[in-house]
């Protein structure tokens, strides 16, 4: 499941960014120009810790010849709930094309993290293609790109297409603090995973995921003590251990 908009052709709780917090810029964007690239794709991922939920990955396409920066876009992790909504159309409209793509928490458990972060990245990928757009590079936050590596299509639930990511992939670690375009992908793809989670906190209030958004917060883990796990839960993790820390990217 994916969502797309293309940008026309006219013209949780966050952490609140502060004023000490550095805007990220089109700059390093700016250096793939001089290998011939004009659309660039940058690309983060929400949800990849939670409990329970999809795992999301968002894309935004930038323009190296003509874009402008956008002000007031960190990273998702930087900006209030409020701030993200405000930030999401202004994103959508911003970017040349913009995509977010999910793979649910039963593809989690049967393929992997990794795989299934693989499985969303190519869900929106193939939007942004659909939408008229093909980017010449892609910016990965991180330092592993589990993009672009073929994945074993026989554990997939749906075929993904030999078509999935094909252009060049660079990783930069901290890429949604530094940079405009994967900061921007972050905005809409926390704000799209947020809505899913809110609209499922009405199927199962006990769980708190209207605030949690599915990630191990003590009220998460003591409903799951009572009730046990959901069908949007991640039934192969250790969903009551310690190891997670309450509150990451509420």
């Amino acid at each position: 499941m994916s969502t797309v908009t293309p940008a026309p052709t006219a013209k949780g709780q966050g952490r609140a960014a502060g004023p000490r917090s550095k805007a990220p810029t089109l700059r390093h964007e700016r250096t793939f120009k001089a290998q011939g690239a004009r659309y660039l794709a940058g690309v983060d991922e929400v949800g990849r810790g939670a409990l329970a939920g999809p795992v999301s990955v968002g894309i935004a396409v930038v323009d190296l010849h003509t874009q402008k920066p956008l002000s007031g876009v960190r990273d998702s992790k930087l900006l209030s709930p409020a701030e993200r909504e405000r930030l999401e159309p202004l994103v959508r409209r911003w970017s040349v094309a913009s995509a977010v793509g999910h793979a649910s928490a039963h593809e989690i458990d049967a393929l992997g993290i990794i795989a299934a972060l693989r499985l969303a990245g190519t869900r929106a990928w193939l939007e942004i293609l659909a939408s008229g757009v093909s980017p010449d590079v892609v910016l990965l936050d991180g330092s592993h790109n589990w993009l672009s590596p073929a994945a074993q299509l026989s554990l997939f639930d749906e075929p993904v297409l030999d078509s999935g990511c094909s252009a060049p992939v660079h990783t930069k670690v901290k890429a949604d603090m530094q940079c405009l375009s994967v900061a921007a992908a972050s905005v809409i793809a926390k704000v799209e995973r947020d809505q899913q989670m809110r609209g499922l906190h009405a199927e199962y209030p006990e769980f708190g995921w209207d605030v949690n958004k599915g990630y191990a917060t003590s009220i998460h883990r003591d409903a799951l003590r009572a009730a046990g796990p959901t069908p949007y839960h991640r039934v192969s993790w250790n969903l009551l251990g310690g190891d997670l820390a309450p509150g990451i990217e509420l």
